[in-house]
């Protein structure tokens, strides 16, 4: 196997990449003491040619792989890619295009919900991967040689599992709905949250503007600091914190000290005068600038059994289509269109899924479609 240490063979290793249709990468990284992930190593493979890169290596230039990464002339292939793009995108600015991620590309081949690499190369290969390096410390040097073959391993049956996903979605005339899922992984937007953004991320137990407005710049604070210090946002402040400072709203170091989830002498600190800013900040604003609760709409009567009937109807067009059910639509989606019709803002009514099953549930829940249990299975039936 080529291992590229150098910004010159690393130079050389890109150009010949270049000049295949498609390659396949992974990233192997550590993320548990740091806001960034730590890039360790980087698999790729092309018809042709297999390498891994050491971006660790003294004095390595990366420049060469963001080059090729943004090659619109390579698809580059990737399994479960948020992550890998989001390190390159985070390094290198850019996000590669054109990308095909095998597990959605998987899900809508009918391989079922989330299917894991290791599954996706027994069930399209027959080979079994060795597993025993999956919880290797990549930062670490050197790498044994059965821990490097087992990091080239997952780019080299990549090569196998792409073609067979795209001859299968190319015969089923799926080509485009992948398309449409690749577009969400290509938007800077997935990876580059503003930091004003960051209550988003939390759980909402809040009903209340004021908590809310405490909450939003509270968690921008936290994620201001996580990223400047470069550590988890769990090491600036938990959750838990940020949720009891958001609903007790604390002005001053006295009553952010009695808070049960604030350790013990932390309200003295930077850390803590900078979270009294926040809470002060928020508290000031005008009714009319903090964030609003989301109001609770009273579904309609029969909302919950059409729900019902929605989840039955989506796993029989599931089964019958092979797509797993999780991407063509949640029960949220469901939900919603169960109250709301067609003026449901649900991915489930939009594009492809829309074609799939989107119509027919909405003709289902508004008389024009029933379902009806013949022959020891369910089956809709246009009325």
């Amino acid at each position: 196997m080529l291992i590229i240490d150098t910004t010159e063979a690393l130079d050389k290793a890109c150009q010949e990449l270049a000049k295949s249709d498609f390659i396949t990468i992974d990233t192997e990284f550590l993320r548990e003491t740091t806001f960034w992930p730590v890039l360790c190593l980087i698999q790729m493979a092309s018809p042709e040619l297999e390498v891994l890169v050491d971006p660790m290596a003294k004095g390595i230039d990366l420049k060469p792989f963001f080059t090729l990464m943004a090659n619109s002339a390579v698809t580059k292939v990737f399994h479960a890619a948020r992550q890998d793009l989001e390190i390159i995108y985070n390094l290198g600015r850019i996000i590669p295009h054109p990308i095909f991620d095998t597990q959605v590309a998987a899900m809508v081949c009918g391989f079922g919900d989330s299917v894991s690499y290791d599954q996706l190369v027994q069930r399209t290969k027959g080979v079994a991967i060795d597993k025993s390096s999956r919880f290797t410390d990549w930062s670490h040097r050197p790498l044994s040689e059965k821990q490097l073959a087992y990091a080239l391993a997952d780019v080299t049956h990549l090569r196998d599992v792409y073609q067979v996903l795209k001859t299968e979605l190319e015969r089923e005339g799926r080509s485009l709905w992948v398309a449409e899922e690749m577009a969400i992984l290509e938007s800077p937007v997935t990876y580059d949250l503003p930091p004003e953004d960051a209550w988003q991320r939390l759980k909402m137990r809040l009903k209340k503007p004021q908590e809310l407005a405490v909450l939003r710049e509270v968690a921008a604070w936290r994620e201001r600091e996580a990223r400047s210090r470069n550590v988890p946002r769990s090491r600036v402040l938990k959750d838990d914190t940020i949720y009891e400072i958001a609903q007790q709203q604390p002005k001053d170091v006295e009553a952010l000290g009695r808070l049960r989830t604030v350790p013990k002498g932390w309200e003295r600190s930077s850390g803590g005068a900078a979270v009294l800013d926040a809470v002060n900040t928020a508290l000031a604003l005008p009714r009319a600038e903090m964030p609003q609760p989301q109001r609770h709409v009273q579904a309609p009567e029969g909302a919950a059994a059409a729900t019902e009937l929605l989840k039955v109807l989506l796993k029989l067009i599931s089964d019958k289509q092979g797509v797993a059910a999780k991407v063509i639509a949640n029960t949220d989606d469901l939900e919603k269109i169960a109250a709301e019709g067609d003026k449901a803002d649900v991915p489930a009514l939009q594009g492809w899924r829309r074609d799939l099953f989107g119509e027919t549930a909405l003709k289902l829940i508004s008389g024009g479609v029933a379902l009806r249990f013949v022959d020891k299975k369910v089956e809709a039936v246009e009325l």
